[in-house]
């Protein structure tokens, strides 16, 4: 008696205080411990009856490689057993991504409305684990209820400014699996390298896939490296991976750029240019490696004004690249940039100015959403929608565009305010590229994201109604990699940013408290050690100013 007046006491101090003495991130929407713990040990048995394989799979896999161990499959067990449980519904759950679990001394019990959510009730028991290596696994009983705040919780990795292997890639999707993190935005073509095979346009990646060499410093640059930089994924290797991310149901979207950010498919294929004859415009301060003289790929970062002239062979080519990813991806959404499209080249060529007049548009921004009106007509055609950063708003947004806010959050708004459906992303909270401290500790892109800013972030701005609030789709984390060049600073960059954007995009926004989330990543810190990854270890860096 006197030991459960002590627990409940300080169970009582940890909701206070809103901390919990059970470390879990993100924060469950409800949990509630109990006295005792189920021990786990390698006679443990996990009873599966409604086709958990996959979750088993998963769990088993992280048990053997971080414990030394798995657990064999029962069709029932009494005791010393790990249940897992997906009802069958007459109709579709409100929330598919929902889940229960109940841990006693004899049995752990997972409950998903679909196999979705007791995956992520699995993701919820790995964090329940101590993080030692040992055959006996003491897990604190609790009962928890649980679901995400929004159905949108993304991450970005940019392979096109630095290519990063399959094995890697797999590796950053069990990241997002283990945050509960649902989607995968794969930005696979860009001004320094173009990613993905596709069969009927070889040059792509045989010429847009390499580039000579890379600047050193920040942009402009001191000098270039003067090596190629090269890589792309076969359409196997991207079926492999997809696939891979089906399986921790995480949903892969890729990004094929346009019509900006597109130097490397004109160094392939010159006449996607208005001029093709031109030599690739090559910025000022800037080393360049090997020859300067036609298309190249780009060495350096920015953004260039040769992009995809709107013409009838440019539409074909794109018509056919998508034709090649949709058959690849079976995502809900093609994502088809639309961002930093300078109008120089645009306005120089007399193609471009006849055909907005022909076309009755505005201007060259008129021109844009022309270009990109088209591109969304032929994906919904196929039965897809488009996503598109903010600046698929000038001239006129795309009817059934989806728009990723990244320039603050004034397009979210107006986009969300004309009832189109939105993903906040904004630069201030969500440009995980940034900095880690005001004083960089090594080469980034600049500006300062901390910690403690990722976490502030609430993805529905105040300026919406209630009404205009629901297109709020969710948010996401953005990596561009130009001062990313391996994995390791990869881990660094997201670690431990990624566990403030899985708390900001699962838990209740009422429940999220700062120094709470600190304490809980004290033992996720230890995890890290556990995975062996490389991480940013300054819990207190203080909010941006």
């Amino acid at each position: 008696m006197k030991k459960t007046m002590i627990a409940a006491c300080l169970l009582l101090a940890s909701q206070l205080f809103g901390q919990s003495p059970v470390s879990i991130i993100p924060a469950p929407v409800k949990l509630t411990t109990q006295e005792g713990n189920f021990i786990l040990t390698p006679s443990t048995v996990i009873v599966n009856t409604t086709g958990e394989e996959k979750t088993i799979r998963f769990f088993n896999d992280y048990l053997q490689k971080f414990y030394g161990f798995k657990l064999k499959e029962a069709k029932k067990a009494s005791r010393n057993f790990i249940e897992l449980t997906t009802p069958t519904f007459i109709k579709a759950p409100d929330n598919a991504e929902r889940y229960t679990m109940n841990v006693t001394p004899d049995k752990i019990s997972i409950t998903g409305d679909s196999h979705q959510g007791t995956f992520y009730g699995m993701q919820t028991l790995l964090q329940l684990l101590p993080v030692e290596d040992d055959k006996s696994l003491n897990i604190p009983a609790v009962d928890i209820e649980d679901y995400p705040r929004f159905g949108y919780r993304g991450m970005m990795l940019d392979v096109g400014r630095h290519f990063f292997s399959v094995d890697f890639v797999k590796q950053y999707i069990d990241f997002l699996a283990l945050h509960k993190i649902n989607t995968f935005h794969w930005h696979l073509t860009e001004d320094q390298g173009w990613r993905i095979e596709i069969k009927k346009y070889p040059k792509l990646t045989q010429v847009g896939s390499c580039r000579n060499g890379t600047i050193t410093g920040h942009h402009p640059g001191n000098g270039n490296d003067n090596e190629k930089h090269c890589g792309y994924y076969t359409q196997a290797q991207v079926k492999e991976i997809v696939k891979y991310a089906t399986d921790r149901f995480v949903t892969v979207i890729p990004e094929i750029e346009l019509p900006g950010h597109s130097s490397a498919a004109i160094a392939a294929y010159p006449q996607l240019s208005c001029f093709p004859d031109s030599a690739t415009p090559i910025h000022k301060g800037v080393t360049w490696s090997g020859s300067k003289s036609g298309k190249q790929v780009q060495q350096s970062w920015g953004v260039y004004e040769d992009v995809y002239c709107p013409s009838e062979y440019t539409f074909k080519f794109l018509q056919d690249v998508l034709d090649e990813v949709i058959a690849l991806f079976p995502s809900k959404y093609i994502h088809i940039g639309g961002d930093e499209c300078p109008k120089d080249y645009w306005k120089k060529s007399a193609f471009c100015q006849q055909l907005i007049k022909d076309n009755n548009l505005k201007d060259e921004h008129g021109l844009q959403s022309y270009f990109i009106q088209r591109i969304e007509k032929y994906i919904n055609s196929k039965g897809r929608q488009i996503i598109g950063w903010d600046e698929i708003l000038e001239g006129g947004l795309a009817p059934n565009a989806t728009v990723m806010s990244w320039r603050g959050e004034k397009g979210g708004i107006e986009a969300a305010s004309q009832n189109h459906d939105v993903i906040m992303t904004p630069g201030e909270w969500m440009y995980i590229d940034h900095a880690q401290k005001k004083n960089e500790d090594s080469l980034t892109i600049g500006g300062f994201l901390s910690l403690a800013k990722v976490y502030s972030y609430n993805p529905i701005p105040a300026a919406l109604s209630a009404a205009a609030a629901k297109h709020v789709r969710g948010a996401q984390a953005n990596l561009w990699t130009e001062y990313i060049s391996n994995p390791a600073k990869v881990e660094y960059m997201i670690f431990p940013r990624m566990e403030a954007v899985s708390e900001v995009l699962w838990s209740p926004q009422e429940a999220r408290d700062l120094e709470g989330f600190k304490t809980r990543l004290g033992e996720q810190f230890k995890r890290y050690d556990l995975w062996k990854v490389t991480y940013y270890p300054n819990l207190n860096e203080p909010l941006n100013k």
